[in-house]
């Protein structure tokens, strides 16, 4: 089972126990220093002294499969799942959406696994249920409770941008005098960050310094940059105006903020930002109050989430 993300590609084993999925021997891989997909699992697959043809591969990955091709803007190379299949030496390779595997592993988290953001003191989770997560890109799908379909996939992350305050308006206008369409990602990911760090930098004339996301999160909570330190306030309030946005949407009662970001901003993400953009929709805002929000820690959700679609067969 892998989850491939633009940055690592988590893989294990799994197997199976009474209270879900079991994982053994994950490994993680970053994937610019691998030539291929088919490389990193062609490397696993031997580490664990497996002969070609034996193994049967499903992949979480992020994008679109249209036909045999993957669509995706953030892989470091091009996806062909038969290619990917025959030049790893699988029997078979399945490829599933990140987000649809996030989604399914969620009904298989532990409660310490559920840190609360908003309305969680107490709660349950309840269905159907959004699952968001920031990182390279930005992903979201829907998990219900049972059904023939037990979760939506989605590409929200490529749906327009949407600007709920005058400083969000100007960055999404100056954004749009480099790209002709301004997704959610280009703010709401890892790199997103950086562009919108870069973007206040502009607007205040300050002189942007060289981050990757998690130094620019350190750089805000050191309190060195003070432009650093607004970009990661904006983020997070954004990134809850979304996850209202979605959740009225979807009609979710109850959201699960997943990804990298997640983690490097979980400081931030409690402060109160998020929260409050997150229900400021109007008359459904008393809606959305009663709405839990956790967010998730487990490192190999997407794998464990590979490992229940075989399961499910969904």
């Amino acid at each position: 089972m892998a989850d491939v993300g633009g940055t690592y590609a988590r893989l294990a084993w799994a197997g199976n126990a009474t209270d879900g999925p079991l994982l053994q021997e994950l490994r993680t891989y970053r994937c610019a220093e691998h030539e291929s997909l088919a490389a990193i699992l062609a490397d696993f697959r031997r580490g664990a002294e497996i002969a070609q043809g034996d193994v049967t591969a499903v992949v979480a990955i992020a994008g679109v499969l249209q036909g045999d091709v993957l669509v995706n803007a953030n892989l470091p190379w091009s996806v062909s799942r038969q290619g990917t299949e025959r030049a790893a030496g699988l029997q078979s390779l399945c490829i599933i959406n990140d987000f649809q595997a996030v989604a399914l592993a969620v009904p298989y988290l532990r409660a310490d696994q559920r840190i609360g953001l908003h309305a969680a003191e107490n709660a349950t989770p309840q269905w159907p249920a959004l699952v968001l997560g920031a990182g390279t890109g930005l992903g979201a799908a829907l998990c219900f409770a049972d059904g023939t379909q037990r979760v939506l996939s989605s590409e929200a992350g490529h749906a327009a941008l949407a600007a709920g305050t005058p400083l969000e308006l100007e960055v999404v206008q100056a954004l749009l005098q480099r790209w002709p369409h301004v997704n959610n990602e280009r703010v709401l990911s890892g790199p997103g960050l950086l562009t919108l760090y870069a973007v206040l930098c502009k607007r205040a004339g300050h002189v942007a310094r060289a981050y990757d996301a998690p130094a620019l999160v350190a750089a805000a909570g050191a309190g060195g940059d003070p432009i650093a330190r607004q970009a990661v306030q904006v983020f997070c309030a954004w990134l809850g105006s979304l996850a209202g946005d979605l959740a009225v949407i979807f009609g979710a009662r109850s959201v699960f903020l997943a990804g990298g970001m997640a983690t490097h901003l979980a400081g931030e993400l409690a402060g109160g930002g998020f929260a409050a953009r997150f229900v400021n929709k109007g008359v459904l805002g008393d809606v959305l109050r009663g709405v839990p929000v956790w967010r998730v820690e487990h490192g190999a959700l997407g794998v464990l989430g590979a490992a229940a679609w075989t399961a499910t067969d969904s």
